[in-house]
């Protein structure tokens, strides 16, 4: 019996380190998260290296009218193929039968819609960076098509990740009332004013407050900046303030609690690399469209001078 286990043994150390990994294939080459998820995967000696998945794919994607897409394609396509051995392919459809998953990280949100189906026709769980999409319509065209073929598809910033603000989420402070949180703003013209960066201010305001608003205000700070206030069910409110770095602060049944704060990449490929492993998203759809219909509607209310303009409404249009 000794010696039957003793060569169970020596077969389990023979096997391939990477027998168990999940293969990941990245679209879009022209943001500096795909260096770093990289990393996060592929390098064991980073510090918050996520087991259990390698990089070992690619689309190069790239948008002619964003220079800070076309500007730093070359250079982080570079950096995958010679610092980590990623393989580039020429269509998504070639990449997704090489691998087991799919990070779509393309920076400009608007063909991420395009670039998700061939994914979803594969049946290949599929992560969306930031924004998810470049419209509210292109959101829920989304999530109904990944649905309809039941394949499972999560979206969020690394800022839903903060240490202090899932504790808040789960807990620590009780029931919420008010939340505010602010992050960096600035603005792209190819897209709605949120979507581009204030985004992720607003992924820590829904991560703490959770679903359920109701109508959104758009307004500006008295330097200038912008700051909308969202309305909750239960006589709640949650405001997003545009400023540098990351925060906020939140007031809870049991007290008050910093949120917002950014703790680095880990958290949220860690939370991937699980989503790809159980098929289940840890933030529901309903979360997700609830977000970018605040940041819709926020626009709408620009728009409008400052009025208040109700999520159903702008939900409404956008299913048009």
């Amino acid at each position: 019996m000794k010696k039957i286990l003793i060569a169970l043994v020596a077969v389990f150390i023979a096997l391939p380190a990477t027998a168990a990994e999940l293969r990941i294939g990245i679209i879009g080459l022209d943001t500096s998260h795909v260096v770093a998820f990289a990393d996060v995967l592929n390098n064991p000696k980073n510090k918050q290296h996520v087991p259990g998945a390698k990089v070992v794919a690619a689309f190069k994607g790239g948008s002619k009218d964003i220079e800070s897409s076309w500007g730093r394609l070359e250079k982080f396509t570079e950096t995958l193929t010679e610092k980590y051995g990623v393989k580039i392919y020429d269509t998504i459809e070639e990449m997704c039968e090489h691998v087991d998953a799919v990070m779509l990280e393309s920076v400009d949100g608007r063909p991420h819609l395009k670039q998700a189906i061939p994914v979803i026709k594969a049946g290949k769980p599929l992560f969306i960076d930031k924004p998810m999409a470049g419209s509210l319509r292109d959101v829920l065209t989304l999530f109904k098509l990944a649905e309809k073929a039941k394949v499972p598809v999560f979206s969020s910033s690394s800022l839903r990740y903060g240490k202090a603000t899932q504790e808040v989420r789960n807990g620590s402070i009780g029931k919420v009332h008010y939340c505010d949180t602010f992050s960096p703003a600035s603005l792209e013209p190819n897209h709605p004013d949120l979507f581009w960066y204030g985004v992720h201010g607003c992924e820590s305001l829904f991560t703490v407050m959770g679903t359920g608003c109701l109508k959104v205000r758009r307004d500006t700070t008295p330097d200038g900046k912008i700051q909308v206030t969202g309305f909750w069910q239960g006589n709640r409110f949650g405001i997003f303030r545009e400023g540098k770095g990351y925060g906020g602060r939140a007031n809870g049944d049991k007290g008050e609690s910093p949120v917002g704060k950014y703790d680095g990449y880990g958290p949220l490929v860690a939370e991937a690399i699980k989503f790809f492993q159980t098929g289940i998203s840890p933030v529901s759809s309903q979360e997700t469209i609830e977000l970018f219909a605040f940041m819709e509607a926020a626009d709408e209310s620009k728009r409008r001078s400052g009025e208040w303009v109700e999520i159903a409404e702008v939900l409404k249009k956008a299913r048009k």
